[in-house]
């Protein structure tokens, strides 16, 4: 793979066709467990592990596999990864493990996991599709990552509160306070909290990038207007 191949596959993940923003995949997860950014992160990165495993183990595989049975193989893959990763969580961080509940095992069915397999692993190399579905994976986790930041700013007051479910104990000196004596905004860590969230940052990166095709179309036509002035 050359270095433009990888850039494209990870700006594809974490821009062009982020999972959370712009395919509007995994929706259920991406809004109920993003009330905080602890909890957010956590299965953010556990999808991550499941993507570019499942992609690295699904592609050299690809060829080998009848069609009629493809999709129950493909899935039985990712549930084996899955349990493995649900096992590890219940081992090291149990109370972690608790609060994320059902949402663990539920990446099996998670579309975005399915999605990406079938459309890039089982057309491309093992080193592509390990890097495309760890690239899809931290784009999901950045938008986890910004929703929770949010939720739990506006709804607790505190960021990274519950970081000691992760880290151990001594992590709980980690948890910042941003607004003292803060009484909560209930709203903020509802459904409809997230909804309103993930609907601000949908809008943001949609005004961003017609910003950048704007100001792309307005260069080139200024590095086109001297051309046809001399001809």
């Amino acid at each position: 793979m050359t270095a433009q191949e990888i850039k494209d596959i990870f700006y594809n993940g974490l821009w062009k066709q982020n999972t959370g923003l712009v395919q509007l995949l995994g929706l259920c997860p991406l809004l109920a467990v993003s009330s905080s950014v602890v909890n957010a992160v956590s299965l953010g990165l556990a999808t991550t592990l499941v993507m570019a495993f499942s992609s690295a183990a699904i592609a050299p595989i690809r060829n080998y596999v009848p069609n009629e049975i493809r999709i129950p193989v493909f899935i039985l893959i990712i549930a084996v990864l899955v349990t493995v990763i649900q096992y590890e969580m219940n081992a090291y961080m149990y109370s972690l493990y608790v609060v994320l509940g059902i949402f663990i095992p539920l990446i099996v069915t998670n579309c975005i996991v399915l999605a990406r397999i079938e459309a890039f692993a089982s057309k491309n190399t093992a080193t592509a599709s390990a890097l495309d579905g760890m690239a899809m994976g931290l784009g999901l986790t950045a938008v986890l990552m910004v929703l929770g930041g949010i939720r739990e700013i506006f709804g607790h007051g505190t960021l990274l509160s519950g970081i000691d479910m992760a880290l151990g104990e001594s992590a709980k000196s980690l948890v910042i306070t941003v607004i003292p004596d803060y009484h909560g905004f209930l709203l903020a860590i509802l459904p409809p909290g997230a909804f309103i969230v993930l609907g601000l940052l949908i809008a943001t990166r949609n005004w961003l990038t017609l910003r950048a095709e704007r100001k792309a179309k307005a260069q080139q036509t200024a590095s086109q207007t001297p051309q046809a002035a001399i001809a």
